[in-house]
This record gives structure tokens, C-alpha cells and sequence, in this order.
């Protein structure tokens, strides 16, 4: 057995290092997984790949590894893993971008490998703990329903369920509570009383982290993991425990959304309704009432005669927050939303005096709280309501520090300040008067700084695998924005591993050369005519993607009147719960479904369900969205060219993500339809074409497409 030694932490310790030849044979022909599968057939892609991360743990290097559809990456990276977290009694992060994943690999795919290699090894799924139920804040809430009459049979459903779950997890509740439901009585990191609190015992969130404090792997999704390295970033360090115990391996799935997953992460917003929201639960008066943790804690304070200050308080932050939404409604006029820069900033004087006020206003709320907090004796301090308060502090406090942000906006320049108008949902367009309403966003321009020195510079190895890393035939891209590109030198090893997947065979790319261009007039309403009849040319089985909502309500209106008499479902994103939608269109063989983002990745439909996808048009960024913007002139100001160096690059992995939804299995079939014929006509056309799977590509008129994908797919 090789072993090393390994100083981590002033403390020098010998590992083991991973067998890559013997770890490969675990899924090689005559192996464990060729016994326990009947269908086992050999991958010889899956078996380097594994032998690649072994590799990595082995020699503590950060790996970047592309991996085609079907090469079966999951098993590639957990086999190591479990190999090193036994052989070292070692910790193995796994972090992952979607709830699916987490729960695939955690009741299907690490149980699995167990079986293969013949070891038991201990795991947990975490999540970030306002996914778990309080049971104090649960008794709390339920002792004053009478107060909060819209959630009060919410509250009594979730109480009769956290009586019998083994959980307390949301994911577990039969129902879907309300966002203000559920942040009542969920689990707060500023509202914990820790051992002072009546059901520590009991708690789901530390039961959880007992399992966690002694597992060796440990499966989270990115945000958790971010969460965590802020906190060892802002001072917990890398040898205690943080949000998660201590570790030195990462392993990133789904790789391709760090960037995105860690930017929403590190970035703030406000609007009225989370302001009034901790106003409220801090102090409300309503028919000559008051209520609210602030009068629980006047009653133990010897400044409870202050409480008096309260309603003119929290009037003056009320009207404070209208003065900003009204100075904003002044800025944007008809756009949805204006970025604060160099151009803009005369234009934001009234805005930034608005914000202001509204920072001094909350400053004065939060100043009330706290004379009334300090005088609470030490004897009374444990009290739920000094948690809760503290709870609602710290969110005030990022409020304020945000608002005061927007008048320092030049001198913090790595961040992009921007103010959005949104539309209520209709449900609750009816309880309020007004149903637009203003965001204003604080986002990190760059992650890349953080990422490099948070993550890839404090780890051991971290391996980032994903189907969508490259853009063209190489890695520089993904690198650049994530930090990676700045390690030093033979840090980093990546490689890119084909799907096995037949797509010269199975797959058919098609772009009609009779198309009007994007940007033309009548391009809408030449898809409105093309999509019917591609639909009919697959005999429905069509996920439609599209880059606006707009043309897609507009397409599926025009779909619906032109098929009439078409036998299967004509599903459109927003008509029902995503998850209900899917499972509608995997079970109505003929069905047709219309969707936008969040439909580009993550979709898994394989068989005859999903026969074609239509890309409507290549997936560029809204070119006046405020980040991108900031992003763009950020890459000229340094004389690059962000079309080619941001745009591009950015709208290729997620065409490769939207194609991706096709072939699911070796025996898929089917036709990618895109109706974006830059892809031909534009010299970055080469950068779209070049990073897909070898497979039969024609770009012909619609009509001898439409003939051509028919016989494709039926014959």
C-alpha cells in the first residue's frame, strides 16, 4: 500500500493513497458491478475518468473534469471518495446544484456502492438548517395563532405533522406551507438557544449535525457549501466546525453553476415586504394592540417606558421604504430595471437621498430595540424572545449596511448595485394595493477572488465535474470565472470525457436556412408557424426552450389554436408546479411542452417522451441585465472583448446544457431543432457547433427539415 505523508494544520499525518488500477476494476468487466447488474456493460470512458479523480486524491490536485452524458460520473467520483474517506478516516464533502441529485445520490447511488465495494460507510444529507423545523419557534407560534389568523391552519398542519416526523425537514411535509408560514417556525442560526433551549434534546437540526460530525461523506447543495466557506472566511477558519464539520475534499456535480450558484449566494437584496415582514414580528400595532418579540421583552426591561417610541418608529420606516420605492419608480419609468454606475449616478441623487433616509430610519428602530434589550436583566436574557429578536437584528442590520452601500457605491466598486420593479404573483395582487414593487440588489461582480482563495487555495483537492465545462474544445472559460485559472502551476489537471453515447447514430441537428434572423421583425411570427409543424413532425413529443417568456406565451397561444384536434397535452411552464408538468409530459408520450430557464438543465426524460427539442434561439444573456452589463465593461475597460470573452462562452454551455435534455440513454433517438441560423450565418456560429457531440447536422428550409425529422424519428 503507498502511503504519504501530509501536513495539514502544523500536524503531519501519513495517508494512504487510492489503488487507481484496482479502484477502476471495481466497475471494469469481471468486477463487482458486472456481478451485481445484469444489464452491466463495460465503459471504458467511466473507468478513466475514475481512475483520473483517484488521481487527484492522490496528489492533492484540483481536477476539472468534463463528463459526456452517460458517462456515469457519479459512481466515477463516489468509488474514490469512499475509497479515501475509509483508507484515511478522512471527510469527503459532495456538493451538488439540485435537490435531485442530492437525493439520487444519497437513496440510490452511494447505497449502491456500498454493494460494490463491500464497504459501509457512513453519510449524511445536509441542508442549510431553515429547511428543518424549530420546535420552540413551532410552540411559540402555535401558542399565538390567534394573531396571525391567515397562517393559523397552516401552523396547526405543521404542528400535527413535526409531532410524527423523523425529520423535521420541509421537503418531508405533505403540504407546501407559505414563505411566511414557514419562517415562523423553521430554524434560525440567530434564534438558536443552543443548550438553553427546552427541546435541545429533540431538535432535528442538531441531530443532524451529530450525524455530520462524524460521517465521511457528506452530500450538500452549493449554497450550504458557500455558506459554510463564509464563515471559515470571516474568522471560523478550516480545523472547527462551521455550518459543516471540518474538511479538506470537495467534490462539486454540476459543476457548470458554481459561478451562478455562488454570485446568488454573496449577493443582498431588499424590498418592502422583507422590511415589513421583521417590522411586523418585532413590533405591530394593530385596533389599539401592540404585539411582537419587542413587547415581551419591555415586560422583563427596565426601559420598557421606551416602548412608547415603537409606532412612530416603525411608521417612519414604513414611509421611508415608500419614498425609496417612489424616488425608484421615478428612475426606471417603463424599464424594468437601471443599474447604478458612472452614466447613471446623476440620475440616482434623489434615489440615494431616499435610501438615505430609509437607513437612518431603520438605524433608529433598530437603536429602540437595542435600549430595550440592554435592559433586560442577565437572569431574564433567555428568553425566546431575545433569540428571536436577535434573529430580526442581524437581517436589519444587512439591510441597513446595504442601503448605506448605495451612496458608497463608487467606493465599492467590486460590487453591482441595481434596482429592479417586479410584479406580485395574482394571488396576492388582491391583498395589496399596489402590484409592482422595487428590489434593490447588491451582486459581486466577480466570485473568482473568492472562490480562488476560499476554496481551491484551502483544499486539499477538489474535483469539479459537470456534461457542460468546456466552450469549444477547451476549459478557459469556466476556469477564469471561477477562480481555478489562478492556481499555481501543475495544481490543476482537467480533461474532457465523451458521452459513449451513439450521437452520429441517434442524433439529428437541424437549423432551418429560411429562418428570418432574431433580430428581424418577423421573426416571431415565424416561429409561431415553424413550431407547429416541427410539432407535428415529431407527432408532439417537443420540449420547446426559449430565452423570453413573452414569445413563449405568444408561440404556445398560437400552437394551441393551430393544433386543435392534436391528441397529446400542449403544456406550457407556469401553467402548474414544474416537477407536476414534467411528470405530465413523461406520461402523455404525445405531449408538447413550452419552457424557459429553468428547463434548460436538470430535465431528465429519456425514451420516446422527449423526441425533439427546439431551441427557439441561442441563449444569450439580457444585454441589459445590470450584472452582465457590469461584467461586460469590466472585461473591455482591461481591452478584451466581452462579446467573445463573456457572451459567447456564457451562451454556449448553456445550449450545451439545453441539448443535453435529449439523448438520456444509449438507445434515445431523436432531433435538436434550433431556429437561431447565426449559428451558420455568424463567424461565433464555429463556437456553438464545435462544442457538441459529433452527430447529423442539416441546415436546409423548414420544409424539407420538417419531412426529414419525421422520418428520422419513425423510421
Amino acid at each position: 500500500m503507498e502511503t504519504f505523508e501530509e501536513t495539514d494544520n502544523q500536524e503531519t499525518r501519513e495517508l494512504s493513497l487510492i489503488d487507481c488500477d484496482e479502484a477502476g476494476g471495481f466497475i471494469a468487466k469481471g468486477g463487482p458491478l458486472s456481478k451485481l447488474s445484469e444489464a452491466f456493460e463495460e465503459r471504458p470512458v467511466q473507468i478513466e475518468l475514475l481512475k483520473s479523480i483517484a488521481g487527484a486524491f492522490n496528489q492533492n490536485h484540483i481536477g476539472v473534469f468534463e463528463a459526456g452524458t452517460g458517462v456515469g460520473k457519479s459512481y466515477a467520483y463516489l468509488i474514490p471518495a469512499i475509497l479515501w474517506a475509509t483508507k484515511n478516516k478522512d471527510r469527503v464533502i459532495i456538493s451538488t446544484g439540485t435537490i435531485n441529485l442530492q437525493q439520487q445520490l444519497c437513496e440510490k447511488d452511494i447505497p449502491a456502492v456500498e454493494k460494490i465495494l463491500g464497504k459501509k460507510i457512513k453519510f449524511v444529507l445536509m441542508k442549510g438548517r431553515q429547511n428543518y423545523i424549530c420546535k420552540r419557534r413551532l410552540m411559540e407560534a402555535a401558542s399565538v395563532l390567534d394573531l396571525f389568523e391567515d397562517e393559523t391552519e397552516e401552523i396547526k398542519r405543521i404542528a400535527d405533522w413535526a409531532d410524527e416526523s423523523p425529520t423535521g425537514s420541509k421537503s418531508d411535509l405533505t403540504f407546501m406551507p407559505s414563505e411566511n408560514a414557514w419562517t415562523r417556525v423553521n430554524s434560525e442560526s440567530d434564534a438558536c438557544m443552543g443548550k438553553r433551549c427546552p427541546f435541545f434534546n429533540e431538535c432535528f437540526v442538531m441531530k443532524v449535525r451529530k450525524q455530520a460530525a462524524d460521517a465521511s461523506i457528506i452530500v450538500v447543495n452549493h449554497h450550504l457549501l458557500f455558506a459554510d466557506i463564509e464563515s471559515r472566511m470571516s474568522g471560523t477558519g478550516y480545523t472547527d466546525a462551521a455550518v459543516l464539520p471540518p474538511y479538506r475534499r470537495i467534490i462539486f456535480d454540476e459543476a457548470h453553476g458554481i459561478e451562478s450558484a455562488a454570485t446568488s449566494f454573496f449577493s443582498e437584496s431588499l424590498n418592502r415586504f422583507k422590511i415589513n415582514k421583521l417590522i411586523f414580528q418585532m413590533y405591530r400595532k394593530r385596533k389599539g394592540t401592540e404585539y411582537g418579540q419587542l413587547c415581551s421583552i419591555a415586560v422583563f426591561s427596565k426601559n420598557e417606558d421606551k416602548l412608547d417610541q415603537a409606532y412612530e418608529l416603525t411608521n417612519k420606516v414604513k414611509n421611508a421604504m415608500l419614498n425609496v420605492e417612489l424616488a425608484a419608480k421615478d428612475l426606471i419609468h417603463s424599464d424594468y430595471t437601471m443599474r447604478l454606475c458612472d452614466d447613471t449616478a446623476r440620475d440616482f441623487g434623489p434615489f440615494i437621498v431616499s435610501t438615505s433616509a430609509l437607513a437612518e430610519a431603520l438605524g433608529n428602530f433598530t437603536n429602540l430595540v437595542r435600549i430595550i434589550m440592554e435592559g433586560v436583566s442577565d437572569d431574564d436574557k433567555d428568553i425566546p424572545s431575545m433569540w428571536e429578536a436577535k434573529a430580526i437584528l442581524r437581517r436589519l442590520d444587512s439591510y441597513v449596511i446595504l442601503l448605506k452601500n448605495f451612496a458608497l457605491w463608487s467606493e465599492k466598486r467590486e460590487n453591482v448595485y441595481w434596482i429592479q420593479m417586479r410584479r406580485l404573483p395574482p394571488d396576492m395582487q388582491r391583498t395589496e394595493a399596489e402590484p409592482d414593487y422595487i428590489t434593490l440588489n447588491q451582486t459581486p461582480l466577480d466570485i473568482s477572488t473568492m472562490m480562488r482563495a476560499g476554496v481551491f487555495e484551502e483544499m486539499n483537492s477538489v474535483i469539479c465535474t459537470s456534461a457542460t465545462l468546456t466552450t469549444g474544445k477547451d476549459f478557459r472559460y469556466w476556469c477564469s470565472r471561477t477562480g481555478v485559472s489562478f492556481l499555481e502551476e501543475g495544481r490543476l489537471i482537467s480533461k474532457a470525457f465523451p458521452s459513449p453515447f451513439p450521437y452520429d447514430k441517434n442524433m439529428l441537428f437541424a437549423v432551418p436556412s429560411d429562418a428570418p434572423l432574431p433580430y428581424q421583425a418577423e421573426f416571431q411570427q415565424w416561429v409561431e408557424m415553424a413550431v407547429p409543424n416541427l410539432i407535428k413532425a415529431a407527432e408532439g413529443r417537443t420540449l420547446v426552450l426559449f430565452t423570453s417568456y413573452e414569445s413563449l406565451k405568444s408561440t404556445h397561444k398560437t400552437c394551441v389554436a393551430l393544433l386543435r384536434g392534436f391528441n397529446g397535452l400542449i403544456m406550457k411552464q407556469g401553467d402548474d408546479d414544474n416537477s407536476r408538468l414534467l411528470e405530465r409530459f413523461k406520461n402523455d408520450k404525445e405531449s408538447v411542452l413550452f419552457a424557459t430557464d429553468s428547463f434548460w438543465q436538470g430535465v431528465d426524460i429519456p425514451g420516446e417522451s422527449l423526441s425533439q427539442v427546439i431551441i427557439v434561439k441561442l441563449p444569450f444573456s439580457v444585454p441589459n441585465d445590470p450584472v452582465f452589463m457590469a461584467r461586460s465593461e469590466a472585461i473591455e475597460k482591461r481591452g478584451g472583448s466581452s462579446f467573445m470573452e463573456l457572451s459567447v462562452p456564457e451562451a454556449v454551455i448553456k445550449f450545451r446544457q439545453g441539448i443535453g435534455r435529449l439523448i438520456r440513454r444509449s438507445d434515445d433517438k431523436g432531433v435538436v431543432t434550433v431556429l437561431d441560423r447565426r449559428l451558420f450565418e455568424k463567424k461565433y456560429g464555429i463556437n456553438f457547433i464545435s462544442s457538441m457531440s459529433e452527430c447529423q447536422k442539416i441546415y436546409e428550409p423548414l420544409k424539407v427539415i420538417t419531412e426529414k425529422i419525421n422520418r428520422f424519428i419513425f423510421n
